[in-house]
């Protein structure tokens, strides 16, 4: 009896009526695909989010790998231009790693220093640091992977 009630009445013709009621009609297939488009285009954002906070993160660790770097070089190159010679080795320690050096023996005119930062869970960066023994100065820097 309550089929007869809106299958009478003006506003909902019968048509429409089995069409809703329907899952071979058209709402469902439509409903499905306006889903699943739904769902694409969020799990592409949700991606691309993830992409650029990795990036993000990525190029944080790279600008303070190459402080560090340049902040002990200064650092070491005062020290030589005060004292007049680089100690053999050392440590600075910074907020998220630690940076050793260690300065061979001075050839000609040339003392090479060895850098390696380790910072906190990713493995350790080498660069080499050449200071020349006359003007007391970082003249070359080569940084190693």
């Amino acid at each position: 009896m309550g089929k007869r009630i809106f299958t009478d009445c003006v506003f909902l013709p019968k048509m429409e009526f089995n069409m809703i009621n329907n899952q071979r009609g058209f709402t469902y297939p439509l409903t499905l695909c306006i889903l699943l488009l739904f769902l694409i285009f969020f799990s592409m954002h949700i991606e691309q989010l993830l992409s650029e906070q990795k990036m993000a993160e990525e190029t944080t660790a790279l600008l303070r790998q190459e402080y560090y770097f340049l902040s002990t070089a200064k650092k070491i190159e005062l020290l030589y231009q005060t004292k007049g010679t680089i100690p053999s080795k050392g440590t600075y320690v910074y907020a998220h790693g630690t940076m050793d050096y260690r300065a061979e023996t001075p050839s000609a005119y040339v003392q090479i220093v060895d850098f390696t930062l380790v910072i906190q869970r990713r493995e350790p960066v080498v660069g080499f640091g050449y200071f020349d023994t006359r003007s007391r100065s970082l003249i070359k820097w080569v940084q190693v992977k």
